[in-house]
């Protein structure tokens, strides 16, 4: 999924560093271009999407679940960009995908997230619910909740992790679109930008949503 650029804040906290020169945040979900045969890249997305979370269903040991929580900040969003961003929206690895990016935009800009989230809240009480936000919806309780999203993937319900970073996206979209009709009175070009990137992450949302029913299916692959 392609979306405008946004530009990225690092917010450190313990444990969470980055291997890269250059962070990356990556709100609008832009795949990476690469040289290899494509359908080599696409075996690959699909086996380790599958490896990633038969590992964590399969073990009930925390530190397996707090590894693959982290392996964004171990390794590097880039590594996994390489792996699963090009693949199909609604696949196992365009899942993660999606639920690693969003983790790691709101892992780079808690506070841009929490006065997104904030502003949101209010029009979207039941997502705001099914998000699992703590209140006040604060940096540092978005970044305790992303990661209880992920737990959640490798050692719960899948389907409802899904459920929940879409609810969550939905909620940042229409922060987003009240911050646009915001910044529409100082510049045109900024208002803009937000709305289509909020389309964007609304969009996100849906494919979340698509994708955990097909996990309940037993079709997502």
């Amino acid at each position: 999924m392609r979306g405008a650029r946004s530009g990225s804040q690092t917010a450190h906290e313990s444990g969470y560093r980055h291997h890269k020169p250059r962070p990356f945040a990556p709100i609008d979900f832009e795949p990476y271009e690469g040289g290899a045969d494509p359908a080599r890249i696409s075996e690959a997305a699909h086996l380790s999407a599958r490896a990633f979370v038969q590992q964590g269903l399969a073990n009930d040991d925390p530190e397996v679940t707090r590894r693959l929580i982290a392996v964004a900040e171990d390794e590097g969003i880039e590594v996994l960009a390489e792996l699963w961003s090009e693949a199909p929206a609604h696949s196992l690895p365009g899942a993660l995908w999606r639920l690693y990016a969003v983790r790691t935009a709101t892992l780079n800009m808690p506070d841009v997230m929490a006065a997104r989230f904030s502003a949101g809240a209010h029009r979207a009480e039941v997502e705001r619910i099914v998000a699992g936000a703590a209140e006040p919806p604060s940096a540092e309780e978005l970044k305790k909740m992303t990661s209880s999203i992920l737990s959640g993937a490798f050692n719960g319900d899948f389907a409802h992790a899904l459920e929940r970073t879409a609810a969550y996206c939905r909620v940042l979209a229409l922060g987003m679109t009240e911050h646009a009709d915001a910044a529409d009175l100082a510049s045109s070009e900024r208002g803009t930008n937000l709305t289509l990137r909020a389309r964007s992450l609304d969009n996100t949302a849906k494919d979340l949503e698509i994708c955990a029913r097909m996990w309940r299916q037993g079709t997502l692959d």
